[in-house]
């Protein structure tokens, strides 16, 4: 059974979405952000993003959710530039300073390649959006010379639906952060004003494309919703289960995250400026159980989960 992007090769339609990103690099508004800067010309936006993909690392990653790490792992490509400026992000060093490589598209396409010649079960595209003109051109190199794998499109979910929309028939799993549940937070944690109205939107089209995640006869595909405690309750998981509830499914997965630290900027902000405590783990977990939330995956607050990665290379 080929996945989602094989499919949309064979058709045709890989080519269409290809084409319709390419002509958003001369006014660029693929994110919330809208600079609708000429990026084909040399211009750089909020991303600080070329033409060209470039990437920090890439690695088999065994630390994401057991169905996207599975056994053989997760190819984990980690893409330089995001839609957000957090100020305790723990990729700043290539999602905001931009320390990484640019690299050609056939490059990336042998990357991708690798991934799956290393035993990888999914290629995990982390942070792709402001990327993501190479990175499909890249995933048409590949499919033209055997790549099947399923595609996870590893998002903080402020973005744009129309993207968003776009990505359909592309990406076989959305493993989609729920960070904030108002605006407020969003623009001051993460220098964007509109956060949770636009996250909404974006996760109900992730939704609306593939569903819950399930796994049948060897395939995956499906939304998983990510949650990352945040210290004094900043960010409302009751206000997010209401929404997992009433504007998507039971059954979307929601994997709870227990290992906030205040890096980078954190530590200006005396509200993050620590670790979530285990009272505020135990809260939170409750929240779950309480809205009949079980379908997941919790991060053990007491146990050193290491992170586990074998390199690929650039």
């Amino acid at each position: 059974m080929g996945t989602i992007a094989v499919e949309s090769y064979n058709s045709g339609l890989l080519d269409e979405k290809i084409e319709y990103f390419q002509n958003k690099m001369k006014r660029c508004d693929i994110c919330p952000k809208g600079c609708g800067i000429d990026r084909i010309s040399g211009f750089r936006g909020f991303c600080k993003q070329g033409i060209n993909p470039k990437i920090s690392n890439s690695v088999l990653h065994f630390g994401e959710e057991p169905p996207i790490s599975g056994i053989g792992g997760a190819g984990a490509v980690f893409f330089c530039g995001c839609t957000m400026a957090c100020v305790y992000c723990q990729n700043f060093g290539f999602s905001q300073l931009g320390h990484g490589k640019e690299i050609s598209v056939e490059e990336l396409g042998e990357i991708f390649l690798k991934i799956q010649e290393m035993g990888g079960e999914t290629l995990d595209l982390i942070t792709a959006t402001p990327n993501i003109p190479g990175v499909l051109k890249a995933l048409k190199y590949s499919i033209e010379r055997g790549f099947d794998l399923p595609i996870v499109y590893n998002t903080s979910s402020y973005e744009k639906f129309e993207t968003v929309s776009q990505l359909d028939g592309i990406v076989d799993i959305y493993l989609a952060d729920l960070r904030y549940t108002d605006d407020n937070s969003g623009l001051k944690f993460s220098g964007v004003k509109d956060y949770w109205t636009v996250a909404k939107k974006s996760i109900g089209e992730m939704f609306r494309q593939v569903g819950a995640f399930k796994e049948f006869d060897n395939y995956k595909k499906g939304l998983i919703i990510r949650y990352l405690i945040l210290p004094n309750r900043i960010n409302d998981l009751e206000k997010a289960a209401d929404f997992i509830k009433f504007n998507l499914s039971l059954s979307v997965p929601v994997s709870l995250m227990a290992q906030y630290k205040p890096l980078y900027k954190a530590k200006e902000y005396s509200d993050i400026n620590r670790k979530i405590s285990d009272e505020e783990y135990e809260f939170n977990k409750k929240i779950l159980f309480d809205n009949d939330i079980f379908n997941g995956w919790f991060q053990d607050m007491n146990k050193d989960e290491k992170f586990r990665v074998k390199a690929i290379g650039i």
